[in-house]
């Protein structure tokens, strides 16, 4: 009853198009299918080296971008059961479902410690965790970010790899032998953080390092 007087008062829209839904959550139809897009990503050859494969679950311009940008800079919340509603129909996809059953830990993409107070969480931590766990997938910080790093949106290819050169490591202590581990983020450009964090994670012995973000326009 709560839950329909909000919706009554405070009416949903669709955070693409602004048309309005039922609930808060709810896309259009049309938005939904215009930004839920499932999709293997191409890697580089020295990023297959470690990373086995890497899907994208929507697009970011057009698609999920002013969600993602929201939650980040601006510590709006209310992007999250938008998010879930496309991640819950991701995955039902036949492909992400079967992707999910072959991992055995979900590890986000770590923030620095400094970024992190700043900000007040790790958006990946929000966006997956939740999602991941109601499948059966515990996620756990096993990788730490060093040092602070220079934002990688202005960078090109090659200044991003030394951006992020030593920039991650794995916690002492963890045992990641034989783990087939999941190492999710929100967004994918050019891949070289997913690159950094799943060497670590292969030296560190885990068997395999399957990569998810929520959006990227990498094709």
């Amino acid at each position: 009853m709560i839950k329909a007087i909000l919706n009554f008062m405070f009416p949903p829209h669709c955070p693409l198009c602004g048309a309005y839904v039922e609930e808060k959550g709810s896309w259009c139809p049309q938005c939904l299918i215009k930004a839920l897009q499932p999709q293997r990503l191409p890697l580089s050859v020295p990023v297959q080296v470690v990373i086995d494969n890497a899907w994208a679950l929507s697009v970011y311009r057009e698609g999920t971008q002013d969600l993602i940008r929201g939650l980040k800079y601006h510590g709006r919340r209310s992007s999250l059961p938008y998010i879930r509603t496309l991640l819950d129909r991701a995955g039902e996809s036949p492909a992400v479902a079967a992707l999910l059953a072959s991992v055995s830990l979900a590890v986000p993409v770590p923030l620095h410690k400094s970024k992190e107070k700043q900000r007040g969480f790790n958006q990946t931590e929000l966006i997956f965790r939740d999602w991941l766990q109601t499948r059966g997938i515990v996620m756990q910080n096993v990788l730490l970010r060093t040092r602070a790093t220079r934002p990688m949106y202005q960078l090109s290819a090659e200044e991003r790899q030394h951006n992020l050169q030593g920039a991650f490591r794995v916690k002492e202590g963890t045992a990641l032998a034989g783990k087939r581990i999941l190492l999710v983020d929100d967004i994918m450009t050019t891949g070289a953080t997913l690159y950094a964090c799943a060497r670590e994670l292969r030296q560190s012995g885990a068997a395999s390092v399957t990569a998810i973000v929520l959006a990227s326009d990498h094709r």
